[in-house]
């Protein structure tokens, strides 16, 4: 259990007004997805595309319909590691799963493209490898944008989770935390790391941030970051007129 507790200083949650362009379909990365929790970042799962977010959000097999009654999609599977150190437990590498991205809200061109709300567009470049435990520093940079609301702390906490049975239930080998502070409809969101893809927001941790590591959550998908506008796919053609 990491000693979070002792935290005093807290995130800079930033209030200005955004001054990018939202895409038609938007880009959901980074954001919220209307009526659920947040959103991590697009991926593929072989030929389909993908937005990792968190069993959080609803379970596999449900349907995301947004308040105004738009489906964006459909949840798939949540990560579970292949062996499991205590059995009584849910072992994972990261607390994830994906949204399976409904064709007519796939935003074509902007796939590598993360909306961090007022703090801006961060887009992947072809070379970009999502982070794992191993890879994140205490005291490293991090930024999310969870319910859309903006902020950036640092990591401040790296360890084992793993709490009774009857209090939770899951078990992830690496757990990070941060002074950042996070709230329900936080669940899910992208965190970077040093401007990386790094971690699913994924505990509130005396009301702090506690993030799993994304490269984990990939592997266990079987998914690959878009790190190209079309992640590497072939956009439907466009209907003349």
């Amino acid at each position: 259990m990491l000693g979070v507790g002792a935290f005093s200083l807290w995130g800079v949650i930033t209030t200005a007004r955004r001054t990018t362009p939202i895409y038609d379909p938007p880009v959901l990365a980074g954001r919220q997805i209307p009526g659920y929790c947040s959103a991590g970042v697009y991926a593929r799962h072989e030929d389909t595309v993908v937005l990792t977010s968190s069993p959080h959000c609803a379970g596999e097999g449900i349907t995301a319909i947004t308040p105004d009654g738009t489906t964006e999609g459909v949840f798939g599977p949540t990560a579970r590691s292949t062996t499991c150190p205590h059995p009584d437990h849910t072992c994972a590498g990261s607390d994830m799963n994906y949204l399976v991205v409904a064709p007519d809200r796939i935003p074509w061109g902007h796939l590598n493209e993360i909306d961090l709300g007022v703090g801006g567009y961060r887009t992947l470049g072809p070379d970009t490898a999502a982070l794992g435990c191993d890879d994140i520093g205490i005291d490293d940079p991090i930024e999310l944008n969870g319910r859309d609301v903006y902020r950036t702390g640092q990591v401040a906490e790296k360890g084992e989770y793993l709490h009774a049975v009857e209090q939770d239930g899951s078990y992830f080998a690496c757990m990070l935390a941060s002074r950042v502070q996070v709230g329900p409809g936080d669940s899910g969101s992208v965190v970077l790391v040093r401007g990386i893809p790094a971690g699913i927001t994924s505990r509130s941790l005396g009301g702090n941030l506690g993030f799993t590591p994304l490269a984990e959550g990939l592997a266990e998908l079987g998914l690959d970051l878009c790190t190209t506008p079309d992640c590497g796919l072939t956009p439907p053609a466009t209907p003349p007129g």
